[in-house]
């Protein structure tokens, strides 16, 4: 175990010991963010089981150590990273707190004035907490890596995987780049150990994650490569993939996914951004939106009842009225199972944010409610298509008399409790009752 006396300076440079404790400490790690962020934590979480800590599900456990896994991926996001910190410091003014992730990257030092103890950057955390914290290096690898660490998940029911990190595309509204590195793979054996790890503690899912995991590649194999390495292990389980960016003429993935040997679930989140070609050169997005459209036609010609989701990204600098019809447009063409949308927000440091264009919040706030109406629609005719269909389903929860799932083709499933086994992948015709949650418009996404 490990107990830190740290002298607090704000705005300046962090004096961290790091000693030995004899005493049971416990831990808590709080998440913000992404689908990777997630999987971030799991390695955290086995670092610190390692060290000796005990960890905790809430605050209401006392810890002794709060993590903050931290988000920059909007200027809102890093706002609400700081006013995290501000709440925790004020809940548990005797608990040594530490901040990771891309806003700790960002502008350590207003973590500090918040409140927080500690701060580490993204490749520093592999060395936390056998080594001191808050060195603040920003040196960014760019080769291949190892975590050295097979990943822990105390209290989820998916196995988040990481697999990459990093990313080249530089899209102008984006600060990942700047705070996650260039795109690096983990190595293979590693990659392969960990799943190894997550199917013999009893996972039924896997989930790839990266920055854009299609980019995998070490020791010359690729993500299909991996995929397939993975589905041959021994054991009931089945294989996701968190967001993709394949090029709009690379159909291996859904040519493997429709293998059910690949273990692959019918699931594909694209991150299209924006439906009209002249904003989607102006983020600097390599893909036009016919190519993006036959993409997917291809696609779902390929692997039926396919989910097919995405984000999209509303007042972009410069989008006029007719980018967004446009937009519209699209949407309704290709019909996805879900939306994220996001309002535009500055986010200093990246292109986009000195733009000429930028559209008024009012006008913004009219757009977003047409997609999301336009998003709702689509949702609930994919859910009425599976009607009748059988579904491989993982329960993970009872709430309430209630077992709630996801089916491989990421619906909602309900049942009454007893129904199913939880934790296990059963087949279940899908009707009206157990797809209720699916066919409302307000249908809320949970992390993958």
């Amino acid at each position: 175990m490990y107990q830190r006396l740290s002298h607090r300076c704000f705005g300046l440079a962090q004096k961290t010991i790091i000693v030995k404790s004899s005493m049971a400490q416990r831990a808590l790690i709080i998440t913000l963010g992404c689908r990777l962020n997630h999987a971030d934590t799991a390695l955290l979480s086995a670092r610190l089981k390692n060290a000796g800590y005990e960890l905790c599900s809430s605050c209401a456990e006392k810890p002794d150590l709060i993590v903050l896994n931290s988000c920059a991926i909007t200027a809102e996001a890093e706002r609400k990273s700081r006013q995290q910190i501000r709440k925790l410091r004020k809940a548990h003014p005797s608990a040594r707190i530490a901040v990771a992730g891309c806003a700790a990257e960002l502008a350590p030092e207003k973590f500090l004035e918040c409140g927080a103890d500690i701060t580490f950057t993204n490749p520093d955390k592999k060395l936390f907490p056998a080594a001191p914290a808050g060195v603040n290096s920003r040196e960014i690898p760019f080769e291949n890596f190892t975590e050295k660490s097979l990943s822990e998940f105390p209290f989820r029911t998916r196995a988040f995987i990481k697999i990459q990190e990093g990313c080249d595309n530089f899209c102008s509204y984006c600060i990942v780049p700047y705070v996650r590195g260039a795109s690096r793979s983990r190595k293979f054996a590693e990659c392969i150990a960990d799943c190894q790890h997550a199917i013999d503690a009893g996972f039924p899912e896997i989930v790839f994650t990266g920055v854009n995991t299609c980019n995998y590649f070490d020791d010359g194999k690729d993500l299909i490569a991996l995929i397939r390495e993975v589905a041959a292990l021994p054991g009931n389980f089945r294989i996701r993939l968190s967001s993709t960016e394949p090029h709009p003429d690379d159909l291996s993935i859904p040519e493997l996914m429709a293998d059910p040997a690949s273990k692959l679930c019918r699931f594909l989140h694209l991150s299209m951004q924006h439906g009209s070609d002249p904003v989607l050169a102006a983020m600097r997005r390599n893909y036009t939106s016919e190519q993006f459209i036959d993409f997917v036609t291809n696609v779902r010609a390929l692997v039926p009842d396919i989910h097919i989701g995405s984000d999209f990204i509303i007042g972009f600098p410069g989008e006029t009225e007719a980018d967004f019809i446009r937009l519209l447009e699209v949407v309704n063409t290709v019909k996805f199972a879900n939306i994220h949308p996001f309002a535009y927000s500055i986010r200093p440091g990246t292109p986009a944010a000195v733009m000429p264009g930028q559209v008024p919040a009012m006008i913004v706030k009219q757009r977003m409610k047409l997609l999301a109406d336009a998003a709702g629609n689509a949702a609930v005719d994919f859910a009425r298509s599976q009607l009748g269909k059988t579904l491989p389903v993982i329960f993970e929860q009872e709430k309430n008399n209630i077992l709630h799932g996801w089916s491989d083709n990421y619906l909602s499933i309900c049942v009454p409790s007893g129904s199913f086994p939880t934790g296990k992948i059963v087949n279940i015709k899908a009707d009206e009752k157990n797809l209720a949650e699916n066919l409302q418009k307000n249908l809320s996404d949970g992390i993958l």
